[in-house]
């Protein structure tokens, strides 16, 4: 594999950067192009010999993407490096970039930037064909995994100049994306049926986890967790697979490294872990306030009669004028985070840059960029939590951990909260400590911060989330469902005393084939069946002095509203009917009306959706 570190690239003309972004593309893809031809003849000779069944065969395409994914991921944040060289910045990290830019060009680049990144996204919507939609968990989840290579070319072409320019937002989003994208154009180049197609594109979305984050176990969990929603042995294998074969792949290239530099965490013993309980609680309740305000953001750019571009360039012009007081708001915010796990900072100093970010996240991801939002909440929760832990500290000074001890747990809960996914982010904090001190604490505070968001309607930052929190909550609710909740009027209802003519005409007014008898009381007395009245009227029967109790049939099934979805739907298995009455009770059978098997299948399928 070729290992490139460029030193220092001097300022160029747009065309000469485009050339060298395509090369170090072309030379990229060259390297994984090889890699992929070995692993195809591997792959083949592999099931010739061992005959693979489906289930094997499908670990080596998991390999196979996992390298894909790896090279995605590897290839934007060198586009970012690149671009980041090219303005000038010769150090580690875009706070860096802003603090050494003249004012003039803080407050213009991130708005220039914007702009740039607003035009690409209309060349995205130019290319929406019939898949309106890039969202790789959507491709998962409802779709056929097929994730659209232009339209996500240019997205992630939008995402790489905002982030480059100083946008407040996260890149590991586009690197899962393009991570997707690979691994469904290689299910595509394969015909692979959708089922695996759709697995093939969770396997790649795994290693662009891993390969952002430096956390295989936590790349698979974040794809079986958050976008699965099961942990099946069928689809689980596969995606760890891919996951630590990115990580692998990842190592290989210079200059790689975990994002966050994480110091040794401290032993907690003793009454100290009720501290973190309480951190669990206060990032519980606060993650839904933050996610409700990138919302309100985002509404509120929605109905500014502007252009995209134009909206794109007013969020990274607040960015840039934020950025002349603090610099720190610039990029995703790793600098800010390994420092105050590393260095003292003030109340103040937090204070202001936590409130100064969270402006800044919510201007850039509000005014439509593209990117993530994964990394800005791990900012937020380590910001949170190291202002947590000063207060304590200043409390207890002797019997508490020094303030980052907080700001790690911080990360992980209010990453738990935010994203409806505490074992993803529970292993995700484990595997940047590789600590066990870590453990005890950060599950507490995870799982508690996860029920208290829980509570609240914006539960989490993946709409696939909400979804499936949605569909859970409506089976939930469906499973108590009882017929008082179904019932509908029983238009056709005649009293004992009804003559055959009454009858007649309440037949011809509504297609059914019984009619329901009630006394003076409106109790339920039985039924009065079309066929017999007909067989009476063609063989012209007298039928002038008969009434419906003549015709009665009193036996007949009927419902009671407190009986649920299930023992209705066993009535109706033995009733050829589409509706049967309901009565109030056995022993008082006032008439309330009727239920159909229509409305009772619907709620059953939307109760057991795997049915249909």
């Amino acid at each position: 594999m070729h290992r490139i570190r460029l030193k220092h690239v001097p300022a160029a003309a747009p065309n000469a950067i485009l050339s060298l972004l395509l090369f170090h593309l072309l030379l990229t893809f060259h390297d994984f192009a090889q890699v992929l031809s070995f692993l195809l003849k591997l792959r083949t000779r592999a099931e010739q010999l061992f005959r693979l069944s489906d289930s094997h065969t499908m670990l080596v395409w998991a390999v196979i993407v996992g390298v894909a994914g790896a090279f995605a991921t590897a290839v934007f944040r060198e586009g970012i490096t690149i671009l980041e060289r090219l303005l000038g910045n010769h150090s580690e990290g875009l706070v860096e970039l802003a603090k050494g830019l003249p004012l003039p060009a803080r407050i213009a680049l991130p708005a220039f930037g914007g702009l740039i990144a607003g035009f690409c996204l209309i060349a995205a919507r130019r290319h929406a064909g019939k898949h309106a939609s890039t969202d790789y968990m959507e491709a998962v989840t409802i779709g056929d995994g097929v994730v659209p290579m232009w339209q996500s070319f240019w997205r992630s072409l939008s995402s790489l100049i905002t982030i480059a320019s100083g946008g407040s937002i996260g890149r590991e989003g586009s690197m899962v994306q393009l991570a997707a994208l690979s691994s469904s154009l290689i299910g595509r180049w394969v015909h692979f049926d959708p089922p695996r197609l759709r697995l093939l594109v969770a396997c790649g979305a795994a290693a662009g986890i891993t390969s952002a984050y430096n956390a295989p176990i936590a790349g698979a969990f974040f794809v079986t967790e958050l976008v699965l929603g099961s942990m099946a042995m069928e689809s689980f294998g596969p995606i760890v697979v891919s996951s630590v074969v990115a990580n692998i792949t990842m190592r290989e290239f210079a200059g790689y490294k975990p994002p966050y530099e994480m110091p040794v965490f401290p032993t907690v013993t003793g009454l100290e872990v009720v501290l973190f309980v309480v951190l669990g609680l206060l990032c519980g309740a606060i993650a839904p306030r933050f996610l409700s305000l990138l919302a309100a953001s985002k509404k509120h750019f929605s109905t500014l009669p502007l252009l995209l571009p134009v909206r794109l360039a007013l969020g990274g012009l607040v960015v840039g004028i934020i950025s002349i007081w603090w610099p720190e708001v610039w990029g995703n915010g790793y600098e800010v985070v390994n420092s105050l796990l590393h260095e003292p900072w003030t109340w103040g100093a937090l204070l202001t840059v936590l409130l100064m970010k969270i402006v800044a996240t919510a201007a850039t991801a509000g005014s439509g960029a593209v990117g993530g939002i994964f990394t800005p909440t791990l900012f937020v929760g380590s910001v949170l939590g190291c202002l947590y832990g000063l207060a304590v500290h200043a409390i207890w000074p002797d019997s508490t951990s020094a303030p980052f001890a907080y700001a790690m747990v911080g990360m992980g809960t209010f990453l738990a909260a935010a994203s409806h996914a505490p074992l993803m982010a529970i292993l995700m904090i484990f595997e940047m400590t590789l600590s066990y001190q870590v453990i005890l604490p950060l599950m507490l505070a995870c799982v508690i911060a996860y029920y208290i968001a829980r509570a609240s309607e914006q539960t989490s930052m993946y709409e696939v989330t909400l979804r499936r929190t949605r569909e859970e909550k409506e089976r939930v609710r469906l499973a108590a469902t009882q017929m008082r909740e179904l019932v509908k009027p029983a238009d056709t209802v005649v009293t004992l005393a009804a003559n055959v003519k009454e009858m007649t005409r309440a037949f011809l007014e509504y297609p059914v084939k019984y009619l329901y008898v009630v006394d003076d009381a409106e109790h339920f007395r039985g039924v009065v069946a079309l066929k017999d009245i007909t067989s009476d009227l063609l063989d012209e029967k007298g039928t002038e002095a008969k009434t419906a109790a003549d015709y009665l049939q009193p036996q007949f099934d009927v419902l009671t509203p407190d009986m649920s979805l299930g023992e209705a739907l066993q009535h109706f298995l033995t009733f050829q009917g589409e509706r049967l009455p309901v009565i109030e009770q056995k022993s008082e059978p006032l008439l309330l009306g009727v239920v159909y098997k229509t409305s009772l299948l619907d709620a059953y399928f939307r109760l057991n959706p795997t049915g249909r």
